[in-house]
């Protein structure tokens, strides 16, 4: 199982390198960073598979900034760090009064993030809306999972080839329900 620290959101590398494929995306995750501290919300496509079966890559979120104090543990927070922004849930508080911090861990993922600090904070993910654009719904604390789903975060924390048979039915899934909802329109 790949237990790097695997980004959901966006993968933005610290270096601009020669691609125009790596400097737009590094300016995007910049942006972004940039709208949510500046406007207080964004919406951004998901990329990564960590936080499967929650989100799912194609998965639009919608971001609202906030402080590490008004996020509860079990909500998604969105965090920048290295260039890269990741979008995992809140597992436990550290640190002091001086200094509090969040540590996160991605659904499908084994280990803890490093805690992340208010500077790395952008916010919490409201929504998630299914990538075919139909499909919308709220965010649920990791408290609130029944256990059919308890037990496949199980199953895909501990196995990639599960994981990638999850995104394969999820996704026709998706395109049967679309085709079928579309049908009786």
């Amino acid at each position: 199982m790949q237990e790097q620290q695997e980004g959901v959101v966006a993968y933005c590398v610290n270096e601009l390198m020669s691609s125009p494929e790596n400097l737009s995306m590094t300016l995007a995750c910049g942006l972004a960073s940039e709208v949510v501290r500046t406007f207080g919300e964004v919406r951004l496509r998901v990329f990564g598979t960590s936080m499967v079966p929650s989100i799912l890559p194609g998965d639009l979120i919608s971001v609202q900034r906030a402080g590490l104090s008004e996020i509860s543990l079990g909500e998604i927070a969105l965090y920048s760090r290295d260039g890269r922004l990741f979008a995992h849930r809140v597992v436990a508080r550290v640190g002091g009064h001086d200094d509090p911090r969040l540590v996160t861990r991605g659904d499908r993922l084994s280990r803890h993030d490093p805690p992340i600090s208010s500077s790395e904070l952008l916010g919490r993910v409201t929504s998630v809306q299914h990538g075919d654009e139909r499909g919308y719904r709220k965010v649920r604390p990791a408290a609130h999972l029944n256990g059919w789903e308890l037990m496949i975060v199980r199953v895909l924390r501990t196995s990639d080839p599960a994981t990638y048979l999850y995104l394969r039915l999820a996704g026709y899934w998706r395109s049967f329900f679309c085709r079928r909802t579309a049908c009786q329109a």
